[in-house]
Parts: C-alpha cells; structure tokens; sequence
C-alpha cells in the first residue's frame, strides 16, 4: 500500500487522552456554532412569504434565491475544508462566523431581489464548510468510536434552530417584520465569534501542524484519491446527497407548503416548521448514542454506520414517497414529520463514518470534500420545488409532488447506502 507520510512534530509520542469535560465544552459551543448557522438559513423560509410580497416575486423566484444560497455552498466547503488541514480550526471558525454577519448588511441596506440574492450567495459561501469544520473541530476531542454522538449533536444544531429559533424568528417577523430577523442573527454571529476567541483550542485528537520532528513523530497522509474513491465515501455521498436535497427543500419551503398548501395560519406556520426537528433531533442523538455504545463494546461499523443509516433513508423515502396520497393535512404533517426525522439518523453516521475511513491529519480536508458534495443537491432541490409548485394546478398538489420525487431519491439514497458503506473494510485498505 502506497502511503505518504509527511514528517511534522506532535506534542507528544504517547496516547492522546480523551478529556470528557473539556470535550463537551467544546462540542457545546460548536452545537451553538451550527445553531445560529441553521438559524441564518431558516430565516429565508420564514420570511419567504413576506419577502414574496413586498418584493413582487414569484415561487419561481424564490426558488431560484434558495437555491443561489448554494452557488457557492460546496465549492467554499471543499477549499477551506482543505485550509483546515493546515490551519487551526479554532480560527477557521471564527473567521467563518464573523463572515456570516457581514453578509446579512447588504438586503438591510437595500432590499430587492437582487441584493437578496447577493446576500445569500455570499451566506451560502460563508457557510459552506461551517458543518465539517465543526465536525473536525469537535472529533480533536474524541476517539474515533465515540465521534457518532458528538455529530449527531452537532447534526442536532439544525433541529434546535428549527425548534426553538426558528418560532422566535417567525414572532419577530411577524411583529416587526423579516429586516428585524436580519439584524437579530446577524447580532448572533458576532457574540458567537467573540465567545469562541475565548474558549475554543485544540483537541487531544487533533494531528499536528506545520512542525519538525525526530523520526518518532511522524503524521500519517494517504493520496486523498484513496479516500474518495471508497465505497464508503461513495456510498456515504449518495445516501446523504438525496436526504440533503429534502433538507433544503424544507429549508426554504415548509412554512409556505403548511401556509399555502394546507391552509395553516402564517405565525402559527412558522412555529411549525420546527416539527420535523423534533423527531429528527430525537431520532439522530438516540440512534447515534447507541451506534456509539454498540461499536466501542466490539460491534460492527457495517451495521452500526451502514445498514443502520440505509433503513432510516429507506423508511423516511417511503413515507414522504406516499404524500400525494393522504387528503387529510393531519396526515401530510405526520407523513414529512416523521419521514424527515427518521431519514435525518443518516447524516451524522454518514460524518462518523468518513472519519474512520482517513488519517487525522486529513479528516478537515476530507469532511470538507464529503460535506461539499452532500449539500450540492441544494442546488437545484428548492428551485426545482418552486417550479414544480408554479405548474402544479394548486400550490398543495405541487408540494406534494415534491415531496415525493425527494423521498423517492432518499429511497435510492439509502439503498446504496446499504451496499457500499463498510468502514472497517475501507479503513483497513486505506490506513493498513
């Protein structure tokens, strides 16, 4: 096996020692971290309508404006992924996050399709390798058989921004309209980034950077080809691109499909959308902390972050696969509340797993490159939602129509899910 090795200085030869305390500290913080990242991403949902209305725009065009927050998302993720291989992910994040704030000045200044559009291009840009440079900043702190958990909160961030955010947002724009919402979050980032200047630092996990060494130290790199070509990168790209595809599509539209196409109430819409949350939230830190348990008491990564993560894909795909199907609006909630929970346990076992399969030194680079191709369905999932609801012959039957074109891509997601991804077969062929 072809294995290049660059020699850099660690603090130390003997075993990293895992610090629980400082640990949680950390994840604590980066949860925080990925909550006011959702929370900038949910408040385009929240304000669609309004926005819709002042602003004269189609669904179409609000699609397209969903859609824009994604121009930028991966190719950011995949470069300063690669950044974070060489550069403190403490300071990564914090530019990260005071980026995100500058971002929300340009619609406050001058509100039009056109700045609006800017803005989320450049949101989308600021926070495309927000989620793995979390992921890798927190897994410093935990040995490999312990990361499900830690991601599976991190994963939670979003749910929390939709439970216990994403209401408030909805109240502020309700009362003193969508700008307000603007100001708020952008007020968010910066507390965010001065706290973390403070508290964030390097894991007991982390590899070493930039340092000479004797010939004792040595940080262990594969070709990163090695890597992508995996059946578990693969496998684990497919499953979590189809179910990021229905994440943005409930990003940006779950509060018009529960205003427009059910006839819910518009404040009592936006303090729905944390629904699907709840049950996502619950499902991923659940299933997660018993991946976690099950893999360091001996079990199988083949079962515990394959096969586990295929059949949430395949039973949420299948639930919202059957919304075109139920007339009751009771029953199309439960049908997208509980297909997303159960579909969202893929995500974090997906990070988990790609974390096993690479060396320390390049699992920045690498979460960035796999989180980058996961959220390109962003792309085109919400425009292609907004097209689907403008030629549907009501704005419900489009959004059902959608739902179930995502959930039969999730179905395909988790199949493949289920065939290819085996992290100790790829772990073994990759780090010998």
């Amino acid at each position: 096996m072809s294995v290049d090795r660059v020699h850099e200085a660690a603090p130390s030869t003997a075993a990293p020692v895992h610090r629980p305390v400082m640990a949680w500290v950390i994840t604590g913080m980066l949860v925080l971290f990925i909550v006011v990242n959702w929370a900038d991403k949910t408040v385009f949902g929240i304000a669609a309508q309004p926005l819709k209305e002042e602003l004269g725009l189609t669904s179409a065009q609000v699609g397209f404006i969903g859609s824009a927050f994604f121009f930028l998302f991966s190719i950011t993720g995949l470069t300063v992924g690669f950044i974070g291989n060489r550069v403190r992910t403490k300071w990564v994040l914090f530019a990260l996050a005071a980026l995100w704030s500058l971002t929300m000045v340009p619609v406050l200044v001058s509100a039009s399709f056109a700045t609006l559009l800017i803005s989320r291009i450049g949101l989308g840009a600021a926070e495309g390798p927000s989620g793995a440079l979390a992921n890798a900043g927190a897994f410093e702190w935990f040995p490999k058989e312990k990361r499900s958990f830690p991601s599976a909160w991190l994963s939670s961030g979003a749910s929390i921004a939709k439970i216990a955010i994403a209401p408030l947002l909805a109240l502020i724009v309700a009362v003193w309209g969508w700008r307000a919402s603007f100001v708020v979050l952008a007020l968010a980032g910066v507390v965010w980034a001065l706290a973390w200047a403070l508290i964030g630092r390097q894991g007991p996990f982390a590899a070493p950077l930039g340092r000479k060494v004797d010939a004792a130290s040595v940080v262990q790199r594969v070709p990163f080809r090695k890597i992508a070509l995996s059946r578990t990168f693969v496998g684990c790209v497919i499953g979590t691109f189809t179910m990021y595809g229905l994440v943005s599509v409930i990003l940006t539209w779950l509060p018009s499909y529960f205003e427009v196409g059910l006839g819910i109430d518009r404040l009592q819409a936006g303090a729905m959308f944390g629904l699907p949350s709840i049950s996502g939230m619950t499902a991923m830190l659940v299933v997660s902390w018993f991946s976690d348990r099950r893999v360091a008491a001996g079990s199988s990564a083949r079962v515990q972050r394959g096969l586990v993560p295929a059949v949430g894909l395949l039973i949420g795909g299948l639930l919202l696969a059957l919304l075109p199907y139920l007339a009751s609006p009771t029953l199309a909630i439960a049908a997208v509340v509980l297909g997303y929970g159960v579909g969202t346990v893929a995500l974090p076992l997906a990070n988990a797993a790609v974390s096993q399969i690479c060396p320390p030194a390049q699992q920045a680079g690498t979460l960035g490159v796999f989180l980058a191709l996961q959220s390109a369905s962003g792309l085109f999932a919400p425009a292609l939602t907004g097209w689907l609801v403008d030629v549907a012959p009501s704005p419900g039957e489009g959004f059902a129509l959608a739902f179930q074109v995502f959930g039969l891509a999730v179905v395909v997601g988790g199949i493949a899910t289920a065939l290819l991804v085996n992290p100790e077969r790829d772990a073994r062929r990759i780090l010998g």
